[in-house]
């Protein structure tokens, strides 16, 4: 049995769960479960429907066997308990139709074995010695698992200037060019765009855990994460804004741990404020997105969080990306005078596509999709590859470190632009 996103996680789960539809079931079931070292306890009645139901809001044992005795289209009913059971799980089943094309089907469907009724006690022992070893085999070397997860914040110097748009972008190009399962964690509580931009409705899951944090676990991440592709997941809100939201940031930070074990990649879209009032949600993050703008606000504003990155998290590369940048005429800031108050170059520049904006807004997929094909957005690809490399090799990347210089010297923002600004006139 499996389920997108989530590794097994055998040290947490139950060793054997059974749901049976009959006492003489149970009656053998139970003896051999005491001499394997198992609770007596677990052989619970109802057989494949009640496992369905229980399954649905608790976690998957490690072996779990299910009576299908009871069922009308035992191929649909084993289908319905995948979407419940947890990846990892060793599914044996039993019933009474003695069909050799049902065994193949329901082998080929994901269980373990089928056996006939009435069961025989050795043929059961055999099948969870089997089962056993199955879970205890050693799991092939996967090179995917061996790369550091990727963990990445992206943040806007100034609301508009699009760094949910970059999140979005990013994430879709991770799990679709770089083949990486990954979560896109929108924490914008009352006004995330994360879940809309990729037409999703985003459920309650975040909200249920910033409400709730202790049950914030690999089962509710898998529940909660609303599905965009095979390989990307999106958690996002749209809470009333008639209802503050109350936190320490502890469910948070607990969400990018449970993602840290469930997916490969997190992109987090981080409003500029959570680095003022949960700097911990930086404490694992390897890269930093500082989406800006190339206006004099946002040149402030770069300066600050550049500042900030240095004092709090040394640690964290950032990149810098000017995005919706206009013909030079119509810029407000020119590229050279807007490094040079930040004392570092612009790592990324992003032109304003507004035709592949709305298009991407209008169809509801990524903005990097939608332009794949546009020669002026390949910068996002570069960018993603960037990230991708720097996450893998776990070294510094010097083009990316530079922002410990912003800040150093003093003086007025208005003085290092005062050349480019009309003088008053005279009275």
């Amino acid at each position: 049995m499996n389920a997108p996103f989530n590794p097994a996680r055998t040290a947490h789960r139950e060793p054997f769960v059974a749901f049976v539809c009959d006492e003489t079931t149970a009656e053998v079931l139970r003896p051999i479960a005491v001499e394997l070292g198992w609770s007596p306890e677990k052989v619970n009645k109802g057989g494949l429907r009640n496992a369905v139901q229980t399954l649905s809001v608790s976690a998957s044992p490690n072996i779990l066997f299910v009576d299908l005795s009871e069922s009308g289209d035992p191929l649909n009913d084993i289908n319905a308990l995948a979407e419940v059971c947890e990846p990892g799980t060793i599914v044996i089943a039993t019933g009474q139709v003695n069909d050799v094309r049902l065994y193949r089907d329901l082998v080929a469907s994901g269980i373990h074995d089928y056996l006939l009724k009435p069961l025989n006690p050795d043929a059961l022992r055999d099948t969870f010695a089997q089962a056993q070893t199955a879970l205890n085999a050693p799991k092939l070397a996967d090179p995917a698992n061996e790369r550091p997860h990727c963990a990445v914040a992206v943040i806007g110097t100034r609301g508009g200037c699009g760094a949910s748009t970059i999140a979005t972008s990013l994430a879709w190009l991770v799990s679709e060019k770089h083949s990486r399962t990954t979560a896109l964690l929108d924490l914008d509580v009352h006004f995330g765009t994360g879940a809309l931009a990729l037409d999703l409705e985003p459920g309650r899951g975040l909200t249920d855990a910033i409400e709730n944090p202790s049950r914030i676990d690999g089962l509710f991440i898998e529940r909660a994460m609303v599905k965009a592709s095979e390989r990307l997941a999106v958690l996002s809100a749209e809470a009333p804004i008639n209802s503050p939201v109350m936190s320490d940031g502890a469910a948070f930070y607990q969400l990018q741990e449970e993602m840290r074990g469930a997916f490969e990649c997190t992109v987090v879209d981080l409003p500029r404020g959570m680095l003022v009032n949960h700097p911990h949600l930086i404490t694992d993050v390897q890269v930093a997105v500082l989406v800006t703008e190339l206006t004099l606000a946002a040149a402030r504003d770069a300066i600050r969080i550049l500042s900030w990155f240095k004092s709090n998290a040394p640690q964290t590369q950032v990149i810098i990306v000017a995005n919706r940048v206009q013909p030079q005429a119509m810029l407000e800031i020119s590229r050279k005078d807007f490094e040079g108050s930040i004392e570092r170059k612009i790592d990324f520049v992003l032109p304003w596509e507004q035709k592949i904006a709305s298009q991407a807004a209008k169809l509801g997929k990524p903005f990097a999709e939608v332009g794949k094909g546009a020669k002026s957005l390949s910068p996002l690809a570069d960018l993603a590859t960037r990230i991708t490399t720097i996450t893998d090799s776990g070294e510094r990347d010097d083009a990316a470190a530079g922002s410990g210089k912003a800040g150093a010297k003093g003086g007025s923002l208005l003085e290092k632009f005062k050349v480019k600004l009309p003088a008053k006139a005279k009275k």
